[in-house]
């Protein structure tokens, strides 16, 4: 028990430094990529907050299988440094036994992950998708040049040509109003200023001392004009403001748990079962309407009304069977999204075991315990499988291998290496030496620390 304890507390701290190391590198590195999206739309601090939170669901799914990887090779790595896996095993305690723990404690982290993925992760990703697309529907503030007209404004035209910047103050106004076609109102006033309500939903134009020419271009002879001294024009404003919509409407395949995922497959099967029928049903009147249309062709002439007739039957038999060819296509396509939806929720989780089994024969061979060995191994092994994992999420998607397959094949593969690595470690002392290295370095590298030597 005291051994158990030992070996999970050697896995906790680099496991919990790893992963909070990882998240900062990925939430930096969305910041960095989502920066056009966000910067000069005046979002407030709370909304970019709630963006990293749901952001953080996918996140965490990559980063814990990856820290388990570290937390492993550290663990191992440092035991394997300091002569604690040769006592151990000295002492009758083999590397499977050693194993044990970690594998226990990576079996919980993978439930874990399959509940987040199915539960936590498909909420996130559907609250993020709904806030990025509100973000893209905010424009940034109004900016209005003097001398220039700004049409940000939807059926307004705005020039100002002298304007105050620290007190919004404007001079020489005229404006083009198309709110109410066809009619098309021109206002012009000396000076104003321009704000928004108190709901930020209206845009308020406060002019003074101008004129409003109305005219109607359906009638010619229609012009009125109006001098006011103080005029005020409510504009809208709901492009320039930020609202969050409410959660609700249409989810994709990311945005749903397993468990309804397997429901819409099962529906997506019985619509294939009955395009299954509709497409024999239509080959056997097609394989009719062309006997029948062999027996006509040595009975009538080609241009008799019955023979057109037997070639229109055919070809409309043949743009049926193509139409229900194509929803059977699009049908399986959809299906194998699904299917490998519902694998990654499993696959993912799963790769907390296959990197235990990886990282406990690799940390005992390279005998180093320090983070950026074991970061660099493990980036490694990560990119390896997640280049299984993109690619045969692609193959599957176009139906050139199975969803299973596809999803899984990098868990299998290197599990079976994993499980190489294990009884090979097991079995007999190997260590992995990196001196290989320096063959790559050049000798005028080499020469240079031997020369101060012997000088």
């Amino acid at each position: 028990m005291i051994l158990i304890r030992y070996i999970l507390r050697n896995h906790v701290i680099p496991f919990l430094f790893s992963v909070s190391i990882l998240l900062f590198i990925f939430v930096l590195q969305y910041l960095v990529k989502m920066s056009d999206r966000l910067i000069g739309k005046g979002l407030s601090a709370w909304v970019i907050i709630q963006l990293i939170t749901y952001s953080l669901a996918w996140i965490v799914a990559l980063v814990v299988p990856m820290a388990v990887l570290i937390a492993t090779l550290m663990a191992f790595g440092s035991m394997s440094q300091n002569n604690e896996i040769a006592i151990l095993k000295a002492t009758g305690v083999s590397l499977y036994k050693m194993m044990i723990p970690p594998l226990v404690g990576s079996i919980v982290v993978a439930l874990f992950l399959v509940h987040f993925n199915n539960n936590i992760y498909p909420d996130a990703n559907h609250a993020a998708r709904l806030l990025l697309e509100d973000i893209s529907r905010k424009k940034p503030t109004l900016s209005l040049v003097p001398g220039v007209f700004s049409q940000e404004v939807p059926n307004y035209s705005i020039l100002a040509r002298e304007i105050d910047q620290s007190n919004n103050q404007l001079k020489q106004i005229t404006i083009y109003d198309y709110s109410n076609r066809p009619k098309v109102n021109i206002v012009t006033a000396s000076t104003g200023q321009i704000y928004f309500s108190a709901n930020q939903k209206k845009l308020i134009m406060d002019l003074k001392n101008g004129e409003i020419h109305e005219s109607d271009n359906t009638e010619q002879n229609s012009y009125r004009r109006l001098r006011f001294e103080r005029h005020k024009i409510a504009m809208p404003a709901e492009q320039f403001t930020f609202e969050q919509s409410a959660p609700g409407g249409q989810r994709y395949e990311r945005e749903i748990g397993a468990s309804q995922l397997k429901v819409l497959v099962d529906s997506l099967e019985v619509i294939r079962a009955d395009y299954f029928k509709e497409y024999f049903a239509k080959v056997i009147s097609f394989t009719n309407s062309k006997k029948n249309n062999s027996n006509l062709n040595q009975t009538v002439f080609p241009g008799q009304f019955v023979f057109i007739k037997s070639q229109q039957k055919i070809r409309s038999d043949e743009s049926s069977i193509l139409d229900v060819l194509n929803r059977m296509e699009y049908n399986n396509d959809q299906i194998d999204q699904y299917w490998v939806e519902i694998h990654k929720k499993y696959s993912l989780p799963f790769a907390c075991i296959v990197f235990v089994l990886i990282g406990a024969p690799l940390g005992t061979m390279m005998r180093r315990g320090g983070f950026g060995m074991a970061a660099g191994m493990s980036l490694i092994f990560f990119l390896i499988y997640w280049a299984f994992l993109i690619g045969g999420e692609k193959f599957a998607d176009r139906g050139l291998l199975s969803p299973f397959l596809g999803i899984w094949s990098a868990n299998i593969l290197l599990g079976i290496l994993g499980i190489f690595l294990m009884i090979k470690s097991a079995r007999e002392k190997v260590t992995l030496s990196f001196d290989f290295i320096t063959k790559f370095i050049p000798k005028s590298w080499k020469s240079e620390p031997e020369n101060n030597e012997n000088s």
